[in-house]
């Protein structure tokens, strides 16, 4: 059948994983470092991957696809949720110290890093926070409300000073953790750099909003 479907620019693409990790339905995956699309029937076509793509490489296009499959996206998460129910225990952390009032301006560890930029409730909040979010990234955390600090200088200055890849900020749904997403927001804008950028936000029931 011909349908509206997402249509991937490899030439663009900078393999930073954003547009896979805005996919709920695991239509995008990464295969030699550039984002591809897996499958035609786990595209819905809705295209919520287009916003998280910062280099504009994601369009659509009306070709012959395989129409979505709701059945077989929701079996694949399944499947996905049961994988996750082996619980992996060892730590992910790769960097100390974890504190973003604590940790230095440069080091070779933010090198080309992922940069997670975390509210300190998110790792209680969220049952896999070693597994699916500190694995494979440099971890910072903080409360700008209960530490009484305005990271944006700090932030700003790490951003400046490194070759960070991407930023990923996992903040609570509540309110007052909209200070930590402002203040990264500003830091980005200071640091003159154009870094690839998410925002992933947890429920107060564990779930990814």
């Amino acid at each position: 059948m011909e349908r509206k479907i997402i249509k991937i620019d490899e030439q663009k693409c900078i393999g930073c994983g954003l547009c896979a990790a805005a996919c709920h339905e695991g239509a995008i995956g990464m295969v030699d470092g550039k984002a591809k699309l897996l499958r035609d029937d786990y595209c819905d076509g809705l295209g919520d991957c287009l916003p998280a793509c910062p280099v504009d490489a994601i369009s659509f296009e009306v070709r012959e696809a395989l129409p979505y499959d709701e059945a077989a996206v929701k079996e694949a998460q399944a499947a996905k949720k049961a994988k996750m129910a082996e619980v992996d225990i060892s730590s992910k952390l790769v960097n100390w110290p974890v504190q973003i009032k604590l940790a230095p301006i440069t080091t070779p560890i933010f090198n080309r890093a992922n940069l997670l930029i975390a509210a300190d409730c998110t790792a209680f909040a969220y049952g896999n926070f070693h597994n699916e979010f500190m694995n494979g990234r440099v971890t910072l955390i903080g409360c700008p409300k209960l530490d009484g600090v305005n990271y944006t200088d700090k932030l700003s200055q790490i951003l400046a000073a490194n070759e960070i890849s991407s930023v990923t900020v996992l903040r609570m749904e509540v309110p007052c953790c909209g200070g930590l997403q402002f203040t990264v927001e500003q830091a980005l804008a200071a640091s003159g750099k154009r870094i690839p950028y998410q925002v992933i936000t947890i429920t107060t029931d564990g779930e990814i909003k």
